[in-house]
């Protein structure tokens, strides 16, 4: 395994190696410019293609065709010519395209003339009433198990939620031999009328047809309750009982394991650590950055490509990947462009791949009871605040998100507000009367992900930096 770059500086830095991070990477270097992927797993493909080289679930039917067409993207990059690290931290990058990467307890920097960010998604935070207990999960986190180790679960499970994703991990579960007892599907009746108008573009995607057959598939095996409007978790110490309402009716029932999941959202921590401007997006209720058609974004020489532009899929995202890379080899080799496919026919490959994308968007907007919560309710799960600590802290003068750190230390734990930073700011915004847009987010720094004083000591030193502190 690489633990450091080749070189000090490469044509184009590729961060993060799921479907946008191995298009662009493949596509850069295939034209000829020095090429570099980091990528933090064990193994490319990101969490839609999470261990596609290694994982043990052999059987192709478990995991589905849409899996394994990652194979021939992991190939290309592979003979591509890029170079590729990975279990690769990247915790820095900065207006002069400077990044900061650990690997293996040491850190170096490298530059780029241009960056391609393809760091994808994390799941939606999903805060009710018990969901910080052992035995609560995400639905993400339990297809990880299920692609990196073949590990489904045997005991009483309940999943709970909406999405495609809920959908897929449940066939997947089902296939490998797991156990499923109950699927609350908590999508809001007004929803499905809301989405009819788009439901044309949506029936002529490529999403209804795989999205119709999984559910049914999952449906002849699985009891599902719609029309979920409460839900919490609740046990001493552990996970014991899910509790939901629908349609009037309160039911309780035992569980060992709840699997939660309402979407997921753009990975945004790097991109802000960046400068890079952002905004609220009101359909798909998360921060997107702003970008020009071909992925720029405000800071010179940063491209974004993947879900973290906007969550549009798999198939999206290598278009995107593409995209992005087919502008910086026009940008950097001119003449080199001339070798890859027209910029306009990837530009047509993404409405194709985007189609009906609004119709889910607008099906699966998660509710507001599920996405704001009160009293009790655990949002900052790495220090503990409740939504009502925070509320109070409104009530005494926390004006956004950056001040409520002062008053109660939010977003300033090991997941540096991944977890609960659109938590903090809808709620805060319910809470004054504002937009979320008004609120605004946490103001993010490097380093953007966890990173021990060792690691940073290890950088290797110049003259100059040394003497710099050292006494004459």
């Amino acid at each position: 395994m690489n633990t450091t770059a080749r070189r000090d500086s490469y044509d184009v830095v590729v961060i993060g190696a799921g479907p946008a991070g191995l298009a662009a990477a493949a596509t850069a270097a295939e034209a000829g410019l020095s090429t570099l992927l980091l990528d933090e797993n064990a193994g490319p493909g990101g969490q839609v293609w999470r261990a596609i080289a290694s994982t043990p679930v052999t059987e192709r039917d478990h995991l589905g065709a849409d899996y394994w067409a990652g194979a021939e993207l992991v190939e290309a990059v592979r003979s591509s010519g890029a170079e590729i690290i990975q279990r690769a931290t990247v915790w820095s990058l900065d207006r002069n395209l400077e990044i900061g990467v650990s690997v293996a307890g040491a850190s170096f920097f490298v530059k780029a003339r241009r960056v391609i960010l393809a760091t994808g998604a994390l799941e939606r935070p999903f805060p009710i009433p018990g969901w910080t207990l052992p035995g609560v999960m995400t639905a993400g986190a339990a297809q990880t198990m299920l692609k990196s180790s073949g590990l489904v679960p045997d005991g009483r499970t309940v999943i709970a939620g909406q999405g495609p994703l809920l959908w897929l991990l449940a066939a997947q579960i089902l296939r490998l031999g797991g156990r499923i007892d109950r699927i609350l599907d908590t999508t809001e009746r007004r929803n499905y009328l809301a989405a009819l108008p788009h439901a044309f573009a949506f029936m002529t995607s490529p999403y209804f047809a795989k999205g119709f057959a999984l559910m049914k598939q999952v449906r002849a095996k699985v009891p599902v309750v719609t029309g979920i409007s409460e839900l919490a978790a609740a046990g001493d110490g552990q996970l014991a009982t899910v509790t939901y309402l629908s349609g009037g009716r309160r039911e309780t029932i035992p569980a060992e394991l709840l699997l939660l999941h309402q979407g997921v959202v753009p990975n945004v921590n790097l991109a802000m650590a960046s400068g890079i401007e952002h905004r609220w997006d009101d359909l798909q209720l998360c921060w997107s950055p702003v970008l020009d058609r071909d992925g720029n974004t405000s800071v010179e020489g940063i491209a974004i490509a993947g879900d973290g532009a906007g969550i549009g899929g798999a198939e999206a995202a290598i278009v995107r990947g593409r995209i992005a890379a087919c502008a910086t080899v026009e940008a950097l080799a001119p003449a080199a462009a001339a070798r890859l496919a027209p910029m306009a026919s990837f530009k047509a490959s993404l409405v194709k791949a985007e189609r009906g994308r609004i119709f889910l968007d607008t099906l699966f907007r998660p509710a507001p009871q599920f996405r704001i919560p009160s009293g009790d309710t655990i949002v900052c799960r790495c220090e503990e605040v409740s939504a009502k600590d925070i509320l109070d802290a409104v009530a005494i003068g926390a004006t956004g998100p950056n001040q409520l750190k002062a008053y109660r230390r939010t977003g300033m734990g090991p997941c540096q507000g991944r977890l609960c930073g659109l938590t903090v700011t809808e709620l805060m915004a319910q809470a004054r009367g504002k937009s979320p847009q008004e609120i605004g987010y946490y103001r993010l720094r490097a380093p953007v992900k966890p990173i021990t004083l060792a690691e940073l000591a290890a950088v290797p030193k110049t003259e100059a930096d040394v003497n710099a502190v050292v006494r004459g």
